[in-house]
């Protein structure tokens, strides 16, 4: 039997992390990847990106005006993804029951050949898996998207609240 690989696209900031994240909690099985979360300033602005390791491990992933490789305004700090992200994702594919996240297959995250190279493990290991992707057209996520056996599921705001649920089930299926 096939492993579950679900992955999730829509609008940037329709929810598709706070999806992952409840759907983990709805789970309550052991996984391993990352997620990313925005951060703020004091007055509420986004002024970049951290990957955070399910395991606890935090790491700067972008950041407006730093250094760099760059996506739009921000520079990527490809050394801090592959040092939180990339280890969580391999440190996961040594254990196959592990379901795996990847948050996500973005623009941000390809700047990472380390991450591009791991890909093709990620998308043949028997761990289910549960990402995001981007919606729009890219040379490295197209080819991820029409994977055998993904499941594209997209998150728009009328369904960001029941989807968890929804995808927990098929996991437990």
């Amino acid at each position: 039997m096939n492993p579950v690989r679900l992955l999730l696209t829509g609008r940037p900031g329709c929810g598709k992390t706070s999806v992952i994240l409840r759907t983990l909690e709805l789970l309550g099985r052991a996984a391993a990847g990352f997620y990313t979360e925005e951060v703020r300033d004091a007055r509420g602005r986004r002024v970049g990106f951290d990957v955070v390791a399910l395991d606890g491990a935090r790491g700067p992933l972008a950041r407006i005006g730093s250094d760099g490789l760059r996506v739009g305004k921000y520079g990527v700090a490809v050394e801090s993804f592959e040092a939180v992200g990339v280890s969580a994702l391999e440190r996961g594919l040594e254990n196959p029951r592990l379901l795996l996240v990847v948050d996500e297959l973005g623009k941000m995250e390809f700047l990472s050949q380390k991450f591009v190279k791991l890909l093709p493990r990620v998308f043949a290991a028997p761990n289910p898996l549960l990402g995001t992707i981007l919606s729009r057209p890219h040379p490295i996520a197209d080819p991820w998207r029409r994977a055998p056996g993904v499941e594209l599921v997209t998150v728009t705001t009328e369904n960001r609240e029941a989807l968890p649920e929804a995808l927990a089930a098929k996991f437990r299926e």
